[in-house]
């Protein structure tokens, strides 16, 4: 979505940067700390984003302790164990992944974004693409899990996508030439 239109670069084209550390308790808190945080040592604009998982059933759990749920931080088995044992007997199975992304520079925060895609959660894991919750999740209007339908449909529906189009959007109209490190980190 980024490729011709702007020059960007990850936080490891930055030697030296701190990792920040999420400590909020939204995602929009984290993605907050980290593109204002980022954007204050570099010079450019800090595309920076938090996400996770919502279940309704779980009340809107794992949210932004996704990437720890199952107890160690990144450790997608055991966060779908945790995830499978929680639901295990639930009927209502409706689930959403969101994304809020901040985009900031020298310091100031100039916008957030959101994007999310609902579904549901299956009972088993199927499939072996894509990371996180995708074998567990299943989008509306398909049958088959994100880790299912490959990275080039989940890219398409997913929840960082539609974030990213409403930034690039954004730029587009707020900005004419913009060098973009991008502080992603993944969860």
């Amino acid at each position: 979505m980024l490729a011709g239109r702007f020059e960007v670069l990850d936080v490891t084209a930055f030697p030296g940067l701190p990792a920040i550390e999420e400590t909020g308790s939204t995602f929009l808190a984290n993605a907050l700390l980290k593109a204002v945080g980022i954007s204050r040592l570099v010079d450019g604009w800090v595309l920076a984003d938090d996400s996770g998982l919502e279940v309704d059933a779980l009340g809107g759990a794992p949210g932004v302790w996704s990437s720890s749920f199952g107890g160690e931080e990144g450790n997608h088995a055991k966060n779908n164990a945790r995830l499978l044992a929680d639901m295990s007997g639930q009927f209502a199975r409706a689930a959403r992944f969101r994304c809020t992304m901040v985009l900031a520079k020298d310091g100031v925060a100039q916008a957030d974004f959101c994007g999310t895609v609902e579904g549901r959660l299956t009972e088993a894991q199927h499939g072996v693409e894509g990371f996180g919750y995708d074998p567990l999740f299943i989008p509306d209007g398909y049958n088959q899990t994100f880790a299912e339908l490959g990275h080039a449909t989940k890219n398409l529906l997913s929840h960082r996508a539609r974030a990213l189009a409403q930034a690039v959007s954004w730029l587009e109209s707020h900005v004419e030439t913009v060098t973009m490190p991008e502080g992603h980190v993944e969860n």
